[in-house]
C-alpha cells in the first residue's frame, strides 16, 4: 500500500500513462512465498488492452521470477519521473517565520496487477519487435530486429521470456509541492530552475503547473 494524502494523489489516466512511457523502466516487484522479488526492466505500455492498459516486457529465462507466476502472484510496476530535493530556503514563508525543513519532491506512477509468462517464440519476438521500435524511434538510422542474423536471433529468443501485466489499477504519486501555499510553491518553481540538471528542470515544471490560483 502506498501512502498517499489526497493533495498528492494523481488519478488522471492520460498523466500517468505519458510518465510511464518518458520512463520505462519499471521496478517490478512480485511477491512470492512471503518473500519480495524485485526486478529492474524496460515495459512497454499497450494502453489499449484491457481496462486499464496492459504492460509489456521481457526476462531472462535464467532469472526464476516468471516461473512463479504461474501461481497467480501478485504484483507491481513502479515507475519513477521527475524527483528533485526542495530547499526550505526558497519558501518565502521560511524568512517569515523559519519554521520549514527539506523534502523531496517526485512524480510516481504504480501498476498493479498479476503477470503472466509466455515462452513460445513467437509471442516473445513479438514483444522483442515492439520494444525495439519504441526504443530506437529517435535513432537516425532505427535497428531493427531483422537486422540481426535470423538464427542468431532465433537462439536469443529461447533464453528469454515474456512478460505481460495486466493492470488491474493505476495508483499515481505527485508530490510537487502542492501542500504549500502558492507563495512556496512559486518559490520552489523559481528555486529548482536555478538548478543545474534535467531533473530540476523537469520538476519545477511540475510545480509550476500545479501552483494554486
Amino acid at each position: 500500500m502506498t501512502y498517499l494524502p489526497p493533495h498528492f494523489a494523481e488519478n488522471d489516466t492520460a498523466t500517468l500513462h505519458a510518465l510511464v512511457r518518458a520512463h520505462p523502466l519499471a521496478t517490478w516487484v512480485v511477491q512470492h512465498d512471503g518473500e519480495l522479488l524485485v526486478n529492474h526492466i524496460p515495459m512497454l505500455l499497450d494502453a489499449d488492452r484491457g481496462e486499464h492498459g496492459t504492460l509489456i516486457g521481457h526476462v531472462a529465462r535464467a532469472n526464476p521470477v516468471w516461473q512463479v507466476l504461474a501461481a497467480g502472484a501478485p504484483s507491481v510496476a513502479l515507475f519513477t519521473g521527475a524527483d528533485a530535493y526542495v530547499s526550505p530556503n526558497w519558501y518565502p514563508s521560511k524568512h517569515a517565520n523559519g519554521m520549514a525543513v527539506p523534502t523531496w519532491n517526485y512524480a510516481t506512477a504504480h501498476a498493479h496487477g498479476v503477470p503472466q509468462a509466455f515462452e513460445d517464440a513467437e509471442h516473445v519476438l513479438d514483444v522483442v519487435t515492439r520494444l525495439t521500435q519504441i526504443h530506437e524511434a529517435g535513432q537516425a538510422l532505427p535497428w531493427q530486429v531483422s537486422d540481426a542474423p535470423a538464427d542468431y536471433i532465433t537462439k536469443l529468443l529461447k533464453v528469454i521470456v515474456a512478460i505481460e501485466i495486466p493492470v488491474q489499477r493505476w495508483v499515481g504519486k505527485w508530490k510537487v509541492s502542492q501542500n504549500r501555499p502558492a507563495a512556496d510553491q512559486q518559490g520552489v518553481a523559481a528555486g529548482l530552475a536555478g538548478q543545474p540538471g534535467e531533473a530540476a528542470t523537469k520538476m519545477a515544471a511540475l510545480v509550476q503547473q500545479r501552483i494554486k490560483p
